[in-house]
């Protein structure tokens, strides 16, 4: 099943490509509309999050790849290795 967020940048991207047609631009207005609403017919619930929300398992990856950067501070190793405890206890 497509991912609703790689869907939702593609067709904003085609809204902001000034090599696309019109009548292509009016399509991704209109999926982006039903998106909004609610109305994907991808089979699952479409969700909002907030443009300021991270997603936490983007979080919890970035978080373990600068535990294990060595170009990282030992300091700053482990108070991600906190984050990381924290997020992985919720």
């Amino acid at each position: 099943m497509a991912d609703p967020g790689n869907i939702i940048r593609g067709h904003k991207a085609n809204l902001a490509n000034p090599h696309t047609s019109e009548e292509s631009k009016e399509r991704s207005r209109q999926v982006l509309e039903e998106l909004e609403a609610g109305e994907s017919g991808m089979g699952e619930p479409t969700f909002q999050r907030s443009p300021t929300e991270k997603d936490p398992e983007n979080v919890a990856r970035g978080l373990k790849a600068a535990v294990s950067n060595p170009r990282v501070s030992q300091e700053a190793k482990e108070r991600d290795k906190q984050r990381l405890q924290e997020l992985e206890e919720d």
